[in-house]
């Protein structure tokens, strides 16, 4: 079997009103999607974290570079595929776009892979779990937005089933915050998991002076308490609070994770498959904190494909724990696939049984918000 074309499909859908984070705002949606096929007619899905910057940079660097590295070779070969890619591209650094496109390609192989075995893919990689535990993943700001209006939000999901919410915080003066997480404890009651991202946004004395602020919350993890760089910085955090430390959605790599684990700067680890190195990075970074009885819960706020991507990946390994869903509109999550994420009764995704990924996207949802094309 040989790979004959790899494409790269950029979708963006506008919001009606923006959502924003400690540092962010976001007026659309998007997603680089990630098509690899093959001579013998069979082909993989994946998708290529943007994040940062216009998701064409990301679409010209699989198709003007990484795409030279695959045409003629075995797609079953992913692990030397993976080592050509990283090493012949040093010059252009270890982290960011290389390493997002290079994941996006990477979980498209493995759903040939998959496929090729007549496996679905978390099957192949261990099998580990029939089933994840979701938690909603939203609770941003937004303009009209208030304490009211963020409660309720996050006392619908636990309605819609979700065991576990996640809210945003840093964008505010602590106390509003802290109000903030407090309004939302007693809207969704004490048996729900409540997690808060900061978002990079505080100094580590900021952080552990929030941090113990809202401990009487019950708080299930602070996540991305100070920016990514500081290092020993999360490693105090870490230190100080009861509250477990949460980070690894901006690392990239099992070297990014190696450092973050050896500094005690996290006692829960996100990679995210479609940014960190794909699954087969991914897979190396979850063996490594398993080292250290670290959990890996991923990030995953993108299409479908990437939360599809990043279950199998929770799926097959030991040390997983929840699955981020991110609750915010998005077409891109909710229609792009014929067959729609959704969690059970219990709060959990089930795997599901068809071979690769087992997802097959709606052709006339990608019409309509592909934006690489004209005509």
């Amino acid at each position: 079997m040989k790979i004959t074309r790899v494409e790269a499909m950029v979708l963006t859908c506008q919001m009606d009103k923006p959502i924003m984070d400690a540092t962010y705002t976001l007026p659309h949606r998007s997603a680089v999607i990630v098509r690899v096929d093959t001579d013998e007619g069979l082909s993989g899905i994946g998708e290529a974290a943007y994040f940062g910057g216009p998701p064409m940079i990301t679409k010209m660097v699989i198709e003007k570079e990484l795409r030279d590295y695959l045409i003629g070779e075995d797609p079953l070969n992913n692990e030397r595929l993976w080592e050509e890619m990283y090493q012949r591209t040093i010059k252009h650094g270890r982290k960011g776009v290389i390493i997002a496109g290079m994941s996006g390609i990477d979980i498209a192989l493995w759903d040939i892979k998959a496929k090729a075995a007549g496996m679905p893919l978390y099957r192949l990689l261990g099998g580990c779990h029939e089933q994840i535990r979701a938690y909603a993943s939203a609770g941003f700001y937004a303009p009209g937005k208030g304490i009211k209006e963020l409660a309720g939000e996050m006392a619908s999901y636990v309605q819609e089933g979700f065991t576990g919410v996640k809210m945003k915080i840093g964008r505010l003066s602590p106390a509003e915050d802290v109000e903030r997480v407090r309004a939302v404890r007693e809207a969704i009651g004490d048996d729900i998991d409540l997690m808060v991202d900061g978002n990079n946004a505080y100094t580590s004395y900021q952080a552990i002076k929030i941090g113990r602020r809202m401990e009487e919350y019950n708080i299930f993890w602070f996540e991305e308490p100070v920016p990514v760089e500081d290092i020993e910085g999360s490693a105090a955090v870490a230190a100080a609070l009861d509250t477990p430390v949460a980070a690894g959605e901006n690392e990239f790599t099992r070297y990014g994770f190696r450092d973050l684990i050896i500094n005690k700067a996290i006692d829960i680890g996100q990679p995210d498959v479609t940014w960190c190195g794909g699954i087969t990075e991914a897979k190396k970074i979850a063996g490594m904190a398993s080292a250290w009885n670290i959990y890996c819960v991923p990030h995953s706020f993108s299409s479908a494909v990437a939360l599809v991507a990043n279950l199998h990946f929770s799926a097959s390994i030991p040390n997983s724990l929840l699955q981020e869903f991110d609750r915010n509109y998005n077409p891109l999550r909710e229609n792009l696939l014929r067959e729609p994420v959704r969690i059970n009764r219990s709060g959990y995704i089930d795997l599901t049984d068809k071979p690769g990924l087992g997802i097959e996207l709606d052709e006339a949802v990608v019409k309509k918000y592909r934006v690489d094309q004209v005509g």
